[in-house]
């Protein structure tokens, strides 16, 4: 119990900095969607962020895991040569993606828009880029500060990037435009470089800005390194990276492909559109995907410095369960309050559009389960990283990611964003049941299996009568949420009472 006390703390401290910067940001996507014309145009920002993030995966050359990994594996004396290698692994793959986007921006600009010579677009991948090379070159140092226990600086260069991130979107998006109507002054002062119809480029300038600055304030980090190389270790640490790169390539697939390629798989006039409505609904599972990464952050390192702990494996058992109970009552919350939260994705000013968005919620349900699998799979992998047999990792997430593009390739023609959504959740059931069987062969974990998956299907007949018998009545809706989480603590009772007695304070 002190274990999962511990991994809880982990959590808190740096799973809720980036829960908290999250929902900040997620405050801008009512913003952007009110300022972008349609679901098509949010359909295009949709795409070119999803697109991206297969780019982000290869820079970051899975350094995260694999430094705090090595970590556990080198001698005390030899820690600081970790950082050091795992930092200029990322400085090699940022510097190839500045080549490549120097000489191949026409091409890359024209795969977006089909027009190579579209001035526009070869901003945008300029602007993208230089995001995704900051970002990549801040994995590491961040990792650095998780890795010594700097929770407040940590957390203090999260804020700020986030509050930079929306400060400056609502300069550019509001403030300019509406300085350059009023006053003269600004419209000389930002002749010339600003364009307050360039909603999208703006968006895409805000971000690169919010990303540098935060480059900037981890300079204490990147000037403690000495590039010292080691061959050795350099190779070592790539064997072991390498297959958890192409796993995570493989997750991106699962997780972005759709949006990458469902415009081209439906016919034009429609395309857009639905890739608007489909990544305008997806952001209402986010409070469950910040779950998933709060949880990443904390369980990771905690994992690893765990591992030797004679009831490692009793506590990584206990985690699994409190982990899924705590996902599957947060889903359900959202699932119960969908009737005001689809006001996130309001468009007052435009009826037929609000319609349009609001379409799409039937699919929150599948994302935020499926989001809930993806949380289960994170918990599950431990076990492949802590036996270095990283291979694993790579097999599963190819099959997800083979089964993702077949699925997709032949639902999206049909069922559009649906058919998407429900290509994710049967990869997503397909790894995390791979990951379970090999795990339990490789290193047994006893998870309370049975219990696990009667939550989960109970919580999936909770949500279908939320949605297909309630109707997504706010009232009945939450009181069925309430009689379930109760029903939850009941089941847990004997388990709750002992945390309970574990966390009061002793009288001396």
């Amino acid at each position: 119990m002190a274990g999962v006390k511990r991994f809880l703390t982990d959590t808190i401290i740096y799973g809720l900095t980036t829960i908290v910067s999250r929902l900040l940001n997620f405050l801008l996507t009512p913003i952007f969607i009110g300022r972008l014309k349609g679901a098509s145009a949010y359909g295009v920002f949709t795409n070119m962020y999803a697109s991206v993030s297969m780019v982000n995966a290869v820079l970051a050359f899975g350094m995260e895991t694999t430094f705090f990994r090595y970590l556990q594996k080198v001698e005390p004396k030899d820690k600081g040569k970790v950082y050091d290698q795992a930092f200029f692994i990322t400085l090699c793959t940022t510097f190839l993606l500045a080549i490549s986007v120097y000489f191949g921006q026409s091409q890359i600009a024209g795969w977006f828009s089909g027009e190579p010579s579209n001035v526009d677009y070869q901003m945008y991948v300029q602007l993208l880029a230089g995001t995704l090379i900051a970002d990549a070159l801040a994995v590491v140092p961040f990792a650095k500060l998780r890795a010594e226990s700097r929770p407040i600086r940590y957390a203090t260069i999260k804020v700020f990037n986030i509050v930079v991130t929306i400060g400056v979107n609502l300069v550019f998006l509001f403030l300019f435009p509406k300085w350059m109507l009023e006053s003269t002054f600004w419209q000389h002062a930002l002749e010339g470089w600003f364009r307050p119809d360039w909603v999208l480029g703006n968006i895409f300038l805000s971000n690169f800005i919010a990303s540098a600055s935060t480059l900037v304030l981890l300079l204490p980090q990147l000037l403690s390194l000495r590039f010292r190389l080691d061959k050795s270790l350099i190779r070592s640490m790539l064997i072991y990276s390498f297959p958890i790169l192409v796993a995570n390539i493989s997750f991106i697939v699962n997780e972005h492909l759709d949006k990458m390629i469902l415009p081209s798989l439906l016919p034009e006039e429609i395309g857009d559109r639905d890739l608007g409505i489909y990544g305008a609904v997806s952001k209402l599972a986010v409070f469950i995907a910040l779950f998933v990464t709060a949880f990443r952050l904390g369980a990771e390192p905690f994992f690893f410095s765990y591992a030797k702990n004679e009831n490692a494996k009793k506590t990584y058992a206990d985690i699994m369960l409190y982990f899924v109970l705590l996902m599957i009552v947060g889903a359900l919350g959202i699932c119960a309050n969908l009737e005001w939260l689809k006001y996130y994705i309001n468009k007052p000013d435009d009826p037929i559009q609000q319609a349009i968005y609001w379409s799409g919620l039937t699919i929150v349900p599948v994302l935020l389960f499926n989001n809930v699998l993806l949380g289960i799979y994170m918990n599950l992998s431990i076990w492949y990283k802590l036996t270095d047999q990283t291979r694993y990792g790579l097999y599963i997430s190819v099959i997800g990611a083979i089964i993702t593009v077949v699925l997709n390739l032949l639902l999206i023609p049909h069922y559009s964003y649906v058919g998407a959504a429900i290509s994710t959740t049967i990869a997503y059931l397909s790894m995390v049941s791979l990951s379970y069987f090999w795990g339990q062969k490789n290193y047994p974990v006893p998870y309370q299996s049975l219990k696990i998956v009667g939550y989960l299907l109970s919580a999936v007949a909770v949500a279908y009568i939320m949605q297909q018998v309630l109707d997504n009545h706010f009232w009945w809706c939450n009181l069925l949420l309430i009689a379930y989480a109760l029903l939850i603590v009941w089941m847990e009772r004997p388990a709750i009472v002992m945390v309970i007695r574990r966390l009061k304070p002793k009288v001396s």
